[in-house]
């Protein structure tokens, strides 16, 4: 089959590679019909994520078909169309058992894309299918659902959730990629009484108005006296960091207000200056996370029902055999104007092979 695989940073080829096969009785494998590419995967290849040894293949959020599952697999089986979540879980550590599955220490965790071969590729193996796909309704399209393997957990667990947005709240969002985009949306869920973006992008700034943000600000143009101005010199109730640079962590440090939230998302290559000499009299809570996807259920189910807004957020699609073009378009998205490039490529016949 063909994968895009990881040589080193910066280096990178959608080439030749063999066939997933079930490794353990747990395992499914999934050909994949969409497949995206996230921030994440960009970080690997500058180089900011070591444990990704080259000969990887990428990728970790994906829609498709199961054609083969082992012999422990119970809830689902060969024909039935799934969603491949980005966090594998074994559903039996301490951690699994508290929902806690990005931490899970009985061989899951993030380890598609990462510490095994990912679903950028036509067809994944998916350790502990049980708990790692869920079958989709036939009312999510591929393009939608897949949107919600990585991006729309993330921005709802790690930054809505562990920012702890209410009612009537004041919120930040410094960052209006995918993620920031998603955070917008499912924090909009709760009834702030206003969302506040920050980003470069103008093209990005705008799409975060049409997702409900009732301000904008260019991070070039004093965002901090925005948010003072709009919340009587308070500051913000949560301000949620989906950027990953040591600048906009800081600024996120200086816009909320004492008492508040400040919800990391971002993924962070280089040390960031905490000023505790500044916090440390202010009550914040600071709170860092890799998602979980113990919401993908419940995201699923608001999305069948049209409650979210994940259409808005494909601006590019592409067959699978472009994937080099499509990491080209989303790599370079202050030029394209890219949020969410969603790659897919026809349906094909699996024709199954006789037993030895």
């Amino acid at each position: 089959m063909k994968g895009y695989v990881f040589h080193g940073p910066g280096q990178s080829a959608w080439e030749e590679v063999p066939d997933p096969d079930l490794e353990e009785a747990t395992d499914a494998v999934v050909r994949v019909d969409a497949v995206t590419i996230c921030g994440t995967d960009l970080h690997i290849l500058k180089g900011d994520v070591p444990e990704v040894r080259p000969g990887t293949v990428l990728g970790h959020e994906a829609v498709g078909e199961i054609v083969e599952v082992g012999a422990e697999v119970r809830t689902v089986q060969p024909g039935d169309r799934v969603l491949v979540s980005c966090i594998t879980a074994c559903g039996r550590c301490r951690f699994c058992r508290e929902a806690m599955y990005g931490q899970c220490r009985g061989g899951g965790g993030w380890i598609l894309g990462h510490l095994i071969d990912g679903t950028q590729a036509e067809f994944v193996r998916v350790p502990f299918a049980d708990l790692s796909v869920h079958p989709l309704p036939a009312a999510v399209t591929d393009a939608d659902a897949v949107l919600l393997a990585d991006i729309f957990p993330t921005a709802y667990e790690v930054g809505v959730l562990n920012g702890r947005v209410r009612p009537g709240d004041t919120v930040v969002v410094v960052g209006a990629g995918p993620i920031g985009l998603a955070a917008i949306a499912t924090a909009r869920l709760f009834a702030p009484e206003r969302v506040i973006v920050v980003d470069l992008a103008a093209a990005r700034l705008e799409a975060a108005r049409k997702l409900g943000a009732e301000a904008v600000a260019d991070a070039r143009e004093a965002p901090e006296q925005l948010v003072e101005d709009l919340t009587g010199g308070l500051g913000a109730d949560v301000v949620v960091e989906a950027v990953g640079v040591p600048e906009t962590f800081e600024l996120c440090t200086r816009m909320v207000r004492p008492g508040g939230h400040l919800a990391n998302v971002g993924v962070h290559g280089k040390p960031a200056t905490l000023h505790l000499e500044d916090l440390w009299i202010k009550n914040v809570t600071i709170t860092t996370g890799l998602v979980d996807t113990h919401s993908t259920p419940t995201l699923l189910r608001m999305a069948a029902a049209g409650r979210l807004p994940t259409s808005q957020l494909v601006t590019h699609t592409f067959p699978l055999d472009r994937m080099e073009e499509a990491y080209d378009v989303f790599a370079h998205a202050p030029e394209t104007g890219a949020l969410k490039v969603v790659l897919g490529g026809p349906r094909r016949e699996v024709v199954p092979v006789p037993a030895a």
